[in-house]
């Protein structure tokens, strides 16, 4: 299946399908620090604001509709410039075929390319399956935060993860 469904770097045209994607596991309310998507000009100006800066930004995109995306956002601070956070997430039906390794591998290559020195990100602890991935890909864990995630009365803690280039 994952064959079928192309990686690609965001254009304004897949807003709204991404925004539709990161609802949909938004609202999955185990993964995501967010609980719903933000409004689409939020969205839109997300990612108007990746494409400008050169922050890599792909998408999953199966026929015409997005069913992944995997983003690392550049340190906005000059003595941090070397350093990205991703995110990333995969809609229900595209998990666990090979999809998010893509996905994240080509965000890598794209930091790589962007000169990025160190990518990082926090993953709630009870997700398992996205943990296995980074630590698949390269990242190393830094450490905990206890407690760090609140959703629906239940604390989750964050697991801090961390990829250096060499």
């Amino acid at each position: 299946m994952t064959d079928e469904i192309r990686i690609e770097p965001i254009r304004e045209d897949h807003v709204e399908g991404f925004r539709e994607a990161l609802d949909i596991v938004a609202r999955e309310r185990k993964y995501l620090i967010f609980l719903e998507a933000p409004p689409f000009e939020a969205m839109l100006a997300f990612v108007r604001d990746n494409i400008a800066a050169g922050h890599p930004h792909m998408v999953a995109v199966s026929g015409s509709r997005v069913v992944g995306w995997c983003d690392i956002r550049r340190a906005a601070r000059d003595a941090q410039a070397h350093c990205g956070t991703l995110g990333m997430g995969i809609i229900p039906g595209y998990r666990d075929g090979g999809l998010g390794r893509r996905l994240i591998t080509a965000a890598l290559d794209a930091a790589r390319a962007a000169g990025l020195h160190r990518i990082e990100l926090n993953a709630h602890a009870d997700n398992l399956r996205a943990i296995a991935l980074y630590e698949k890909v390269g990242f190393e864990h830094e450490g905990v935060a206890r407690d760090a995630v609140r959703i629906d009365g239940f604390y989750i803690d964050s697991v801090n993860m961390a990829m250096i280039f060499g």
